[in-house]
């Protein structure tokens, strides 16, 4: 290590078990044409997930998931639903009022990802608080 350069611990190792965890997705790879992947790239991405988990609730108007998720942009939030709908996972509904409304809600292959989706809830609670201890080391770390 030359000078200057920070000192960065590796993070514990890795058991065996997590090694077979990836043996038993025989369907998973890295490859751009992974159908696991063209899904998780969807479910992946932060604007799904949460607006997913807003209409876990029951059906949402356009307002209402903005309402409960503030820092999306309507844009962002436009694109999103169309992105679901497009996937199956969410139904668009427009009714004959004046000035229309319009209404989302999860269809059914929509609310089969809310279990794992669940899990990964609990985890990122659970994890929070390690996860913002380590970036902090890493950060002190390197850029210190």
């Amino acid at each position: 290590m030359g000078q200057g350069e920070a000192a960065v611990t590796a993070p514990a190792a890795v058991d065996a078990a997590s090694h077979s965890f990836v043996e038993d997705l025989p369907d998973w790879s890295p490859d751009a044409q992974c159908p696991v992947r063209d899904v998780l790239d969807r479910i992946g991405d932060k604007w799904s997930t949460l607006i997913l988990v807003t209409l876990a609730a029951g059906p949402r108007r356009f307002s209402a998931v903005q309402r409960a998720i503030p820092d999306i942009s309507k844009r962002m939030l436009t694109q999103t639903f169309r992105d679901l709908e497009r996937d199956g996972l969410i139904a668009r509904a427009v009714f004959p009022t004046k000035p229309p409304s319009v209404e989302y809600r999860l269809t059914p292959l929509g609310a089969t990802i809310l279990e794992p989706l669940a899990s990964l809830v609990r985890w990122a609670n659970r994890s929070h608080a390690a996860i913002k201890d380590a970036r902090l080391a890493f950060d002190e770390a390197v850029y210190r």
